[in-house]
């Protein structure tokens, strides 16, 4: 065995490999998967990477004004995007 191939088993999984299998427990669609992990993409993005562990009210805040200032999007898209960052923040 490599030590490379050692390396990678004995790391813990990714963020988002995380937060699919914990879609994955509770059995959602893979549809549902998906947008929850794109959320979950442009949620961590917006804030430069942080660790949801770093994060709380205010950053939600903060990327859902952005959505609604900058992007312009719906008041029902806003909400997804509230489901889905509370979703991703609460579960790490």
């Amino acid at each position: 065995m490599t030590s490379s191939s050692s390396d990678s088993s004995s790391r813990s999984p990714k963020l988002l490999d995380q937060l699919r299998d914990r879609i994955r427990v509770k059995h959602y669609s893979i549809r549902t998967e998906q947008a929850y992990v794109q959320w979950a993409k442009r949620y961590f993005i917006f804030h430069g990477m942080r660790h949801p562990k770093e994060m709380g009210k205010s950053e939600v805040e903060a990327f859902l004004t952005a959505l609604a200032v900058e992007r312009n999007v719906a008041a029902s898209t806003q909400g997804q995007a509230l489901a889905r960052c509370y979703f991703c923040t609460r579960r790490f």
